[in-house]
This record gives structure tokens, C-alpha cells and sequence, in this order.
């Protein structure tokens, strides 16, 4: 996992078909090297979750994913005991050693224990998808794994990591997370994508579509977004939109073709409504295409 150069992070990234700019193969060549967790932020769909499978597939290590959700248990992220196997194997007559029940034949390990599993042979990338969708509770116990990389089993004792993972934090920004855990992170903004660098994206990942659709594609995308939309589209709607067209064999983007697909690029209905309308403006629809 050696990376020497910031150059090199670049081309790592190009190599898997992510286009990246400055401010986020810095951060991430500066996370490599400090061995500090990359805490990314930004609007749904500009490509934060994306860059931990890149890192997993250049390195050709596992990627291990925690999805936050509201409420969402510590042991549910870090470890939980099998009690159906524990009490068939009291149950069985083995009672003379109750101790051996709580032992790692027992334990099943959850995401965040995964990584930090001394058994490990190498560092896996871990994904903590959107931290802001968690507790503040589990944020703070955030705060001692990523400093020691160790947690502690009462029935088994500490565990620490041989191999330390690479971390990826991803933040939608619905809330603002703690300051002190932010500060054990290299932070990075991740902004949507000028048209030039959603152009390259779209070119990068969608075959069978002419350069013409393409151009008319972003360039309407990102028009999108300078409205007052509920829920702007990200890169990730602009690239199901393109795959989209490819089935359809749309060799012009025209009004008609916008009105039938603008189910694949906005996803609330609300939107919807406001776009059908802007496209009875002829004026807007020319800007935008």
C-alpha cells in the first residue's frame, strides 16, 4: 500500500475510472501517509463512498462497510455474541467450563471488530457511511477506536489491530458532527463536479454514447442543480441517466426525451414537478440543452 508521490494517488484513482481533482488527492495522499482516517463531506452522490471501493480494488484489499443508521448499536457495528449456538452447547451437558462459551469460536464480529482483527494478513479499507445518520453516542465511541485502533471485550480482554485499516468516513452534512472527531481525520469537501470534470466522469463510465449526448446531458444536469430543488442531482444520477439514454438509443437529447426519463435523474416528485415546468419555458429549456 505504498504511495510515494501525489502523482501517484492520481493516477491510482484514474486507474480504477474515479476522476479526481487536487483538493481530494491531496487529502487522501496525506491520510495514506499520516495514517489518519479521510473524513469526507459533502452533498449525496458526488462520489465520497465511491473512493473507498477504489482504494479496495487498487489495493486489492477487502472493504469492510458500516452503514449508519439512527439508533444503531454499538455491538451492532462492533461485535455480538452467537447466544443460539452458547445455549445449545450448555444445553448439549458442557457445563463444566462456562468460560469456553465466551471465546472467539462464539463471537461474531461486526464491521468496525472486522477491521481491527489482529488475525488479519492486511490492512482492509473501512467504510463508515454516513456518520451523520448515527447517535452522537456512538461518535464518541468513534473516538477511541480510530485514536488506538483497540477496543476491549470484557470477556476476552483488548483487541488490537495488527494491521491498521484505511478509513473512509462519509458525511451527507444532515447534521454537523463533533469537532473532536474531526480532528483525528484529514478533512475533505467533496463539491459537485465542474462540467468539465462531470464530462470526463460521464465519458470515463458510460459507453455507446456520443459525445454530443454526453455534452447536452451534463450541461442540463448541471443546470438542474443551479435550481431550487429539493433534492439536486449527484454524479450518480447523471450517470444512470447517461446508461439510460445508451438503452434508449437516444441520438439527440430533445424536451420529449427529458420529460419521459426524469425519473432516472430526480427523485422526489416535488422536483419533478418544478423541472416539467421549467421545460414549458422555452427560454430556460434552451440554457439547459
Amino acid at each position: 500500500m505504498n504511495i510515494d508521490s501525489l502523482e501517484e494517488i492520481t493516477e491510482t484513482l484514474r486507474g480504477e475510472e474515479y476522476v479526481s481533482d487536487d483538493a481530494v488527492s491531496m487529502s487522501l495522499f496525506l491520510a495514506l501517509k499520516m495514517r489518519r482516517p479521510l473524513f469526507l463531506e459533502g452533498a449525496p452522490g458526488v462520489g465520497k463512498t465511491e473512493i473507498a471501493r477504489v482504494l479496495s480494488r487498487a489495493f486489492e484489499t477487502e472493504l469492510i462497510r458500516l452503514q449508519c443508521y439512527e439508533g444503531l448499536d454499538i455491538h451492532h457495528a462492533l461485535y455480538e455474541w452467537n447466544y443460539p449456538r452458547q445455549l445449545l452447547q450448555l444445553q448439549a451437558g458442557q457445563k463444566e467450563d462456562l468460560g469456553a462459551i465466551y471465546s472467539d469460536d462464539y463471537l461474531l464480529k461486526r464491521p468496525l471488530l472486522q477491521a481491527i482483527d489482529p488475525k488479519r494478513e492486511s490492512a482492509a479499507v473501512l467504510l463508515i457511511d454516513e456518520i451523520d445518520r448515527a447517535d452522537e453516542e456512538f461518535e464518541s465511541f468513534l473516538l477511541e477506536l480510530l485514536s488506538e485502533f483497540q477496543v476491549t471485550i470484557p470477556e476476552l480482554g483488548s483487541i488490537k489491530a495488527t494491521h491498521r485499516p484505511i478509513v473512509i468516513l462519509t458525511s451527507n452534512r444532515t447534521r454537523e458532527i463533533h469537532d473532536a472527531l474531526k480532528r483525528r481525520c484529514i478533512y475533505c469537501w467533496i463539491d459537485y463536479p465542474s462540467f468539465d470534470k462531470e464530462l470526463a466522469i460521464v465519458s470515463m463510465k458510460v459507453l455507446g454514447l456520443s459525445e454530443h449526448v454526453r455534452t447536452q446531458v451534463v450541461k442540463f444536469v448541471q443546470k438542474l442543480r443551479e435550481e431550487d430543488l429539493l433534492k439536486p442531482p449527484g454524479v450518480a444520477e447523471t450517470l444512470d441517466w447517461a446508461e439510460a439514454l445508451v438503452h434508449l438509443g437516444i441520438a439527440e437529447l430533445d424536451t420529449e426525451t427529458v420529460r419521459r426519463t426524469l425519473g432516472v435523474v430526480l427523485k422526489n416528485q416535488e422536483d419533478i414537478s418544478v423541472v416539467e415546468r421549467l421545460l414549458d419555458d422555452q427560454a430556460w429549456a434552451a440554457q439547459a440543452g
